[in-house]
C-alpha cells in the first residue's frame, strides 16, 4: 500500500513559504541590516585598536553621550519619512538648555523651568509645522530660518555665556544620574525609542505618516487631515529637542547658547544612515537606532585612539554622503515602503 504523501508535501511547501517570507524580510531591511553589519564591525575595530574601548566605564558613558542624538533621531525619523526636515532641532536644544539654567539661576522651581522648556521646543515644532503644513513652505527653508532664530534668540538671552545650573536642582538627574548603574539619559533614549517604534509601526499615526511621505493626495483623498499629521511631526520633533537640550545641560551643569552646533547634521545623518528615504515614505525606527549607535562609537573610538576631534566632523559628512548615495542608488530598489 502506497504511504499518503500529502503531509510531507504540505510540510515542505510550509518550509518553503517561511524561507520565502525570511527572503522577503531581508530584502525589505537591508538597510538595516547593513548598518548592523556596520556596527558589529566597528564595535569589533575599536575593541581591539583601543584598550579602554570595552571598559563598562566607557561603555556607559558612551551610552550617556549618544542619548540626547538617539532621542531626536527617533523623532526626526517621523519628519523625515513624512519627505520634510527639521533642521531647527540643534537650536532648539541651545535655547531649552539656556532657558532651563536661566530660570533655575533666577530662583525659579526647577520642574517649573522643566515644564517651560519642553514647551518651548513644542512651540517651535508649532511655528515649523504651521508654514510647513498649512502655508505649503518647504520644510528646509522654514527650519533653517527657525534654525537661525532660535539660535539668535539663545545667544541674546544669555549674551553668549553659559549659565551654571545648581547640584541642588533636581533636573540634574537627567543628565547625571543612573538608576541601577545605568545612566538616565539612556533609559530616557530607551523609553523614548521603544514608544518611537510602537507609534510608527503599529498605530494608524504611524501609517499616516509613511502614507504623507509617499503619497500625501491618495491619503488627503482617504479622509485623513493630512496638514494635522505634518503639523504634530513637527510638534514632537521639537519636544523631543528640548529634551534632549535639557538631558544636555543636566549632563553639564549649565546651559550654553553654544549648545547643539552641528547637532542636526549627527541626528540627520543617523536617521538616513539607517534607511530612512530622504525622500519620504520609507523609514526605519529600528535602523535609526542603529545609526545614532553607530555615530556614537566613531566618535568615542577615534577620541579614545587620540584621534583630533576635528576629523570628526569629517567622519560624519562623509557618513552622510555615502549613507545618501547608498539610500538613494542602491537601497531604494529593495522593496516599498518599509517601517
Amino acid at each position: 500500500m502506497t504511504e499518503p504523501t500529502v503531509a510531507p508535501t504540505e510540510g515542505a511547501r510550509g518550509r518553503e513559504t517561511g524561507a520565502d517570507h525570511l527572503r522577503a524580510w531581508a530584502r525589505s531591511n537591508i538597510p538595516t541590516i547593513a548598518v548592523g553589519v556596520v556596527l558589529v564591525v566597528l564595535f569589533t575595530a575599536f575593541s581591539v585598536m583601543a584598550d579602554s574601548f570595552i571598559a563598562p566605564d566607557n561603555i556607559l558613558n558612551m551610552l550617556r553621550q549618544i542619548a540626547p542624538t538617539l532621542v531626536v533621531a527617533v523623532t526626526m525619523t517621523f519628519v523625515i519619512t513624512t519627505s520634510g526636515i527639521d533642521l531647527s532641532v540643534g537650536s532648539i536644544v541651545a535655547l531649552s538648555g539656556s532657558l532651563l539654567a536661566l530660570m533655575i539661576h533666577s530662583g525659579q522651581d526647577p520642574t517649573v523651568a522643566l515644564l517651560v522648556a519642553l514647551l518651548l521646543g513644542a512651540a517651535v515644532g508649532v511655528v515649523n509645522g504651521w508654514f510647513s503644513s498649512y502655508q505649503g513652505l518647504p520644510p528646509f527653508i522654514v527650519t533653517l530660518a527657525t534654525l537661525s532664530i532660535v539660535r539668535g534668540i539663545a545667544l541674546l538671552v544669555t549674551g553668549g555665556y553659559s549659565t551654571p545650573i545648581s547640584s541642588d536642582a533636581w533636573v540634574t538627574v537627567l543628565g547625571q544620574g543612573r538608576v541601577a548603574g545605568v545612566p538616565v539619559p539612556a533609559i530616557i533614549a530607551a523609553v523614548v525609542a521603544i514608544v518611537g517604534w510602537v507609534v510608527f509601526t503599529q498605530t494608524p499615526f504611524g501609517r499616516y505618516v509613511v502614507g504623507l511621505g509617499s503619497n500625501a493626495e491618495s491619503l488627503r483623498r482617504t479622509g485623513v487631515n493630512t496638514r494635522l499629521v505634518g503639523l504634530w511631526v513637527f510638534i514632537i520633533s521639537g519636544l523631543a529637542a528640548s529634551t534632549a537640550g535639557i538631558m544636555i545641560a543636566g549632563r553639564l551643569a549649565s546651559g550654553s547658547s553654544n549648545a547643539g552646533v552641528g547637532f542636526e547634521l549627527e541626528v540627520v545623518t543617523a536617521v538616513v544612515l539607517g534607511g530612512t528615504s530622504l525622500l519620504g515614505g520609507r523609514g526605519s525606527i529600528a535602523g535609526t537606532i542603529l545609526g545614532a549607535i553607530v555615530l556614537g562609537v566613531i566618535a568615542n573610538g577615534l577620541v579614545l585612539m587620540h584621534v583630533s576631534p576635528f576629523y570628526i566632523q569629517i567622519v560624519q559628512g562623509t557618513i552622510l554622503l555615502l549613507a545618501i548615495f547608498l539610500n538613494t542608488r542602491i537601497f531604494s530598489r529593495f522593496g516599498t515602503a518599509r517601517r
